[in-house]
């Protein structure tokens, strides 16, 4: 049981990834709890004292300025649920939503949102009952929060929505007040500003990044082994490796990288077998991996950032914060813009396209005999035999689909809201095409290793110690090619294996 203490500040990947795949238990932590009180209390006294203020008392977004009566806020709340629960398209992943569901609670830990501990307490008991909500993908704008998205989840914590929960292998649909009856509990009615509270903010987009975080942190360690697998494959040299070249040039990504490829082909006795080779330099996509490679390392690692920042952050308004005086502001501002997770989102994109662009080309240069020594797309009776031709082109065709999807969404721009909501990230957009993104990717260095293989097979002398342990691996799902076959599971069963991370040393 993986226990995950929340305070809104201290969640991490590994606390999110855990989530649906390992037993878990999230609870608010004491000091949390005493904040999230307090702040309560002011939201409370600005009922009683009856002051007009923005998502307390009053209608949202452009209907700000209308004032709503005290007999009718929590029909205010309930309405502002439902109107909002408008998504279309595919509903998320039932991990993803687990995952949205808990970042979005510990966002409320921070004690700013003027929300109870209870409703927090029924969003974990939940999270912890492996209990997630039904809520269709499309529909943020990835400003004023994800509003549709997180909508559709309020709209099951009040009791109105839909759940999912695993049973085996599969998620199956149980019904609501199953669910509730199963944990001792009522649907949640929500008082003044907690509607709000749960739909202003940006756990849709940082569950969709953190996701897609750890992915592409696996493709990237993947991307080195295919290399060096690669490398061996033509015979290639291991000197764009050295780590001279890279202690030059002050990019912490590169020499990640160029270290990762180096340890594969220790004790190679291909390279030794090919010292006196007449060849001079090999292709960019070969002696270029670890600068192209580590830039993409790099690219991760701020997107990680920006994601486990987002989560750790309140992205609703107002926020309820403690002034000089011992007392407490209701401040209305910005923090549900989602545009730092929507630019790392497209950059992130736009770095796993890099990895799959070089890889393909890889994949193209162990197919031709000028460059590998090998037969014509390794097949054994050429002509007779198309051998691996074909999977160099769906890693070709699979390149095209990530350039379409990589097109940065945050250039686009279409003001909602009367105008008063004028700019808005498409954070939503650009974080959730990044799952496909990731999928596609890592049937691309699964191609990579297909083909490295297949060259290993024929080649008479020893590949690196790394390089002969990545090979047995591929061996395990995919068995050596004797004669044309369809490649199709092999790739697929390599890609699954490459997305959940090689367990390489």
């Amino acid at each position: 049981m993986r226990k995950i203490k929340l305070d809104g500040r201290s969640m991490t990947l590994e606390d999110i990834i855990s989530i649906g795949n390992v037993p878990t238990e999230l609870f608010i932590s004491d000091s949390a709890r005493r904040k999230m009180v307090n702040s309560r209390k002011h939201v409370e006294s600005i009922l009683e004292n009856e002051d007009s203020v923005y998502g307390i008392n009053t209608g949202f977004g452009s209907l700000s300025n209308v004032r709503i009566d005290s007999s009718q806020l929590e029909q205010l709340q309930r309405n502002l649920i439902l109107s909002h629960a408008c998504g279309i398209g595919p509903d998320m992943n039932p991990l993803t939503s687990l995952r949205m569901l808990a970042i979005r609670a510990n966002s409320l830990t921070l004690g700013v949102s003027g929300i109870r501990p209870e409703v927090v307490d029924t969003m974990l008991s939940l999270v912890n009952s492996g209990y997630s909500p039904v809520i269709p993908s499309i529909g943020s704008l990835g400003a004023s929060g994800d509003l549709a998205p997180l909508a559709h989840m309020a709209m099951a914590i009040i009791g109105e929505g839909r759940f999912l929960h695993k049973k085996g292998d599969a998620w199956v649909e149980i019904q609501t007040d199953h669910v509730f009856d199963s944990l001792g509990l009522k649907p949640v009615v929500l008082s003044a500003k907690e509607g709000l509270s749960l739909i202003n903010g940006t756990s849709q987009m940082a569950a969709y990044l953190a996701e897609a975080v750890e992915y592409a942190h696996n493709l990237c360690v993947a991307a080195d082994a295919a290399c060096a697998m690669s490398v061996e494959a033509i015979a290639g040299s291991h000197k764009p490796f050295d780590p001279r070249i890279h202690e030059v040039r002050f990019q912490p990504g590169q020499r990640i990288s160029a270290k990762r490829i180096l340890n594969h082909l220790l004790d190679s006795q291909i390279n030794k077998s090919h010292t006196e080779c007449t060849r001079v330099q090999d292709a960019y996509s070969f002696r270029c991996a670890p600068q192209v490679h580590g830039a993409a390392i790099d690219i991760v690692e701020f997107s990680k950032e920006i994601a486990i920042s987002d989560v750790n952050s309140a992205t609703d308004n107002p926020l309820i914060l403690e002034n000089t005086l011992g007392g407490y502001d209701v401040l209305s501002g910005g923090n549900f813009h989602g545009e730092p997770l929507a630019l790392a989102a497209d950059n992130l994109a736009a770095a796993i396209h890099e990895i799959c662009s070089i890889s393909e080309r890889r994949t193209n240069q162990m197919l031709m005999p000028s460059w590998s020594g090998l037969p014509a797309y390794l097949a054994k009776n050429s002509g007779l035999e198309s051998g691996l031709m074909i999977v160099q082109y769906v890693s070709a065709a699979a390149i095209a689909r990530i350039r379409l999807l990589a097109s940065p969404a945050s250039l686009t721009n279409i003001p909602v809201s009367g105008g008063k909501e004028d700019h808005v990230s498409m954070g939503s957009t650009a974080c959730q095409r990044l799952e496909e993104v990731c999928t596609l990717a890592s049937s691309v260095l699964a191609n990579e290793m297909l083909v490295a293989s297949a060259a290993l097979d024929l080649r008479n002398h020893q590949a690196g110690n790394g390089v002969r342990k990545l090979h047995k691996m591929i061996r395990s799902l995919s068995k050596p090619l004797d004669g044309d076959r369809s490649m199709s599971q092999d790739t697929s069963d390599i890609s699954k294996m490459v997305l959940a991370g090689l367990e390489v040393s």
